[in-house]
């Protein structure tokens, strides 16, 4: 049953019972209509009490539902709501846990609320791109006054219903039981409503005070356009309160309807929502079942203290995890704790940690030069050079002194898992955990499934992935696994257009305009001009027939390689990370078109995205059909969490989705048609998906 029924002592309580946030679906919202008709019918029944088992009073809307026939049919959630607000007997909302989204407007339209300390409270729709679409922008505003309700809908973040006590928004805070309160509360409620001529009080009746509400409005409206250039749905929340202000609750609603019903079409919203579908569907591996038990993480070690090293260990410890970090020298040692205090140091500056937690996660570090010190630890984390023979070192002597059942991981982002799980005895224990720089800080965590990876031991990475809050996407092996592989194809087409007429800056700037966080060439320097030349050289052994242009490795020549060196692709200022436009590497750009023989062109922006977007698109497709992604919204989440793939695009593949294979196989075989064109070798997938009018996603 979504809903229980039952009485007591002549109030109806009406449980919503949905596990595990008690969604409003189809049977959620016919058992609320029912529960309501039925109390109307009762004479003995003088309130009803609607709230929610377990967890939550409600989550909102049934997520399982999204996209199907019943996210849509009657009852909706707007007539329920209706429903509850013109109920002959006082309806009163006992709110604990959790109501957002759908749950708190159906909360709103009770005639009472009451509430514990400790709830969590919001209309988060603007994160999937929309908004409240059942009155959350017209009640609210009625609620809790125009500015809080304004900026609740406008940022989707939960509020602790304690932060709301005197809002306006609850009639009463209970401490306790809030059923118990509530109970009390509506049989108080119902004494005075009849002594009241048998009205409730509604919301909607609410008037909106605000001096000068509509400088008020234009003023958010001008600081949202602002800071969400790429996404409709934050204007659109202003103009659906706005609409309330200033034409009353009726007209507001119907306006509300109408830029929702707008929204859920937008692209934005489709990329929103692909990505909160696609987070969730990342943890399912198809034949690890949910329930496969895990290995028990209680002591970590990570090897390298260095950049990466430093921060992979900080995730652990800020989870509460013991880590044991391993250096090779003192000194090497020394910087890299040297480090991680200073990082923590910066945020307590910011007032996001006492100095009283940095203590305590600082003394969850033992640092050490023995690799006998690893022998109790159940996860250990390799972040050493990336150079087989070094990783090789590092393996053959963890197997040596790693207890049995350790899972050994390395944090390589290139090369073969299987050949690192051969150097031990162990191979069904070894597992990759590519963390993201800085590791500390990126939502990232690619990890690799070798051929003898245990599954207790993929499902185990999987939860401590959740436990540090990383989004960990699974990847078979091959060469760069999911990321570092299309990027390479990424990079590769910015190269040729340097080599065919374009500069860094403009190939930088079109793709910046596109969405993303940050242009190739921007990103080398960022990453270090080196690392890439250092793969370009292994590729020229062992793919020599595949067609680079020399143009970065001329750059690397020269000693430019980068932000470390204070120039790449760009000049830099000490101190100062901005890249100013470099007339000496322009002119090396133009001189190796010359020397090649390449006539140089002009190249419009809309070529450089479609290039840049489409070789990773590409890739992905290849990627799909050998299996390294079980599914295109895993390659997504790669691109959106770890390379700055706008968000407003959901991802490569969904983008791809969106302009239509047909249209992205004709673009690539245009390009493949240019010089450079035997780079576009179209994936096969591309013209199947393409000529069934199918897309990647559905």
């Amino acid at each position: 049953m979504a809903v229980d029924y039952t009485t007591r002592d002549g109030v109806a309580v009406i449980t919503l019972n949905n596990p595990p946030v008690n969604g409003l679906g189809l049977a959620t919202r016919a058992g609320i209509m029912d529960g309501l008709a039925r109390a109307d019918r009762d004479p003995a029944i003088v309130a009803i009490v609607l709230t929610g088992a377990g967890k939550a009073f409600s989550g909102g809307a049934d997520i399982t539902e999204f996209n199907t026939p019943k996210a849509t049919q009657e009852p909706t959630l707007a007539t329920v709501i209706r429903a509850v607000e013109g109920s002959a007997k006082p309806v009163v909302a006992a709110i604990h846990s959790v109501a957002m989204g759908g749950g708190l407007e159906l909360a709103l339209g009770a005639h009472y609320r009451v509430a514990v300390p400790g709830a969590q409270i919001a209309l988060p729709e603007v994160k999937l791109g929309l908004l409240p679409g059942a009155g959350g922008t017209q009640r609210l505003p009625r609620a809790i006054g125009l500015e809080a309700a304004l900026n609740m809908i406008v940022s989707g973040v939960p509020v602790m219903s304690e932060k709301l006590a005197q809002s306006g928004l609850f009639d009463e805070m209970a401490e306790g039981d809030v059923l118990e309160a509530a109970l009390a509360f509506a049989r108080r409620a119902a004494a005075r409503d009849m002594g009241a001529g048998g009205t409730h009080p509604r919301l909607r009746d609410r008037k909106i005070q605000h001096d000068n509400a509509a400088g008020f409005i234009q003023f958010a409206r001008n600081s949202v356009a602002a800071v969400a250039k790429h996404f409709p749905a934050p204007g659109k929340c202003i103009d659906a309160i706005e609409a309330g202000v200033l034409k009353g609750f009726d007209q507001g609603l119907a306006f509300e309807r109408e830029c929702f019903v707008a929204l859920v079409q937008t692209p934005e919203s489709r990329a929103l929502r692909h990505a909160f579908f696609g987070e969730r569907a990342a943890s399912k591996i198809p034949d690890v079942p949910s329930d496969t038990p895990v290995r028990a993480i209680k002591q970590v070690a990570v090897i390298g203290a260095g950049t990466m090293g430093g921060g992979i260990a900080m995730n652990f410890v800020n989870a509460g995890l013991p880590v044991t970090l391993l250096e090779t020298k003192l000194e090497a040692l020394e910087r890299g704790l040297a480090t991680i205090r200073k990082n923590y140091e910066t945020t307590v500056k910011k007032g996001k940690l006492t100095q009283e937690a940095l203590e305590s996660r600082m003394a969850l570090i033992k640092p050490t030069l023995s690799y006998d010190d690893l022998a109790g630890a159940d996860l250990i984390v390799e972040a050493v050079f990336e150079e087989l023979g070094v990783k090789e070192q590092v393996f053959r002597r963890l197997d040596e002194v790693a207890k049995p059942g350790a899972i050994l991981a390395s944090n390589t982002s290139t090369l073969d898992l299987n050949k690192i799980a051969a150097f031990t005895k162990r191979p069904a224990d070894i597992v990759g955990m590519h963390f993201f720089s800085p590791a500390n800080v990126m939502k990232l965590l690619e990890v690799v499934r070798g051929k003898d990876t245990a599954k207790d031991a993929l499902a185990t990475v999987m939860q401590i992935a959740k436990q540090i809050k990383k989004t960990a996407v699974v990847s078979g092996v091959c060469d760069g696994f999911i990321g570092n592989r299309m990027v390479e194809q990424y990079v590769r087409q910015a190269l040729f257009m340097l080599e065919e007429g374009a500069l860094p800056a403009q190939i930088d700037g079109a793709i910046e305009r596109f969405g993303f966080a940050m242009g190739p060439f921007r990103m080398s320097d960022l990453a270090g001009n080196d690392i890439g030349w250092a793969i370009r050289k292994r590729r020229y052994q062992e793919q020599p027939d595949m067609h680079y242009s020399k143009i970065a490795d001329r750059l690397c020549e020269t000693g430019r390689f980068g932000q470390k060196t204070g120039g790449g692709w760009y000049d830099y200022v000490a101190g100062d990370r901005n890249a100013r436009p470099s007339a000496l590497v322009d002119q090396m750009i133009v001189a190796y078109s010359n020397e090649v023989g390449r006539a140089r062109r002009k190249i419009g922006d809309d070529e450089i995205v479609e290039r840049l977007v489409f070789a990773l698109v590409n890739e992905g497709a290849k990627i799909l059909a050998e299996g390294i992604a079980s599914k295109a919204s895993d390659i997504d989440m790669v691109y959106l969490t770890g390379y700055g793939f706008p968000l407003s695009r959901g991802g490569p593949m969904l983008y791809a989705d969106t302009v239509g294979l047909y249209n992205v196989e004709r673009a690539m075989a245009r390009y493949a048609a240019q010089p450079n064109g035997d780079a576009w070798q179209i994936a096969p997938l591309i013209t199947e998906l393409a000529a069934a009018g199918r897309g990647f996603n559905g």
